[in-house]
């Protein structure tokens, strides 16, 4: 049994938020935050289009969203699980929330902050660093990504 094993119901809940973002013509990322027993606390899709709001990525959307369920900006033993590989601001936002753990599913070579274009939450600069779990259910969350690109260059 793989690490990431554990994480793929929490990951099918985050594909299927980040299956409603198209919906408003935003790119299908998903984000869920679980607590350190694993129930559901939060969870968003990307709102950018949606918002006008540039920084409505799921990632955040979803932390502030648990902040206020928890009653902290300190999600310590939260795991925040989400379909693609956060980028800069996301990865620094989960750093600065603590939440424990990152769990992803596809990777993002283009803007990837967690590991693959930079890697902001291992920075040993930073005085908090959660751990990354990173592919898991990643050809499905690359499949639901593919398929909004591929529908979005055919419009005219």
């Amino acid at each position: 049994m793989s690490p990431g094993s554990a994480y793929e119901p929490a990951m099918q809940l985050a594909l299927d938020v980040a299956a409603t973002a198209p919906g408003w013509g935003d790119v299908p990322v998903g984000a869920v935050i679980l607590d350190v027993d694993g129930v559901l606390v939060s969870s968003a899709a990307n709102e950018r289009e949606l918002r006008g709001d540039p920084t409505a990525h799921a990632e955040v959307l979803a932390l502030r969203a648990a902040a206020e369920v928890v009653g902290s900006w300190r999600l310590l033993g939260c795991t925040l699980v989400v379909t693609l590989e956060p980028c800069t601001m996301c990865a620094g936002a989960a750093v600065l929330s603590r939440v424990s753990r990152i769990v992803y599913g596809a990777a993002d070579p283009k803007a990837g902050a967690v590991g693959s274009l930079w890697d902001v939450v291992r920075d040993r600069r930073l005085n908090f660093r959660p751990e990354v779990l990173g592919g898991v259910r990643a050809a499905e969350s690359a499949r639901l990504l593919e398929a909004f690109f591929a529908e979005h260059r055919r419009e005219p």
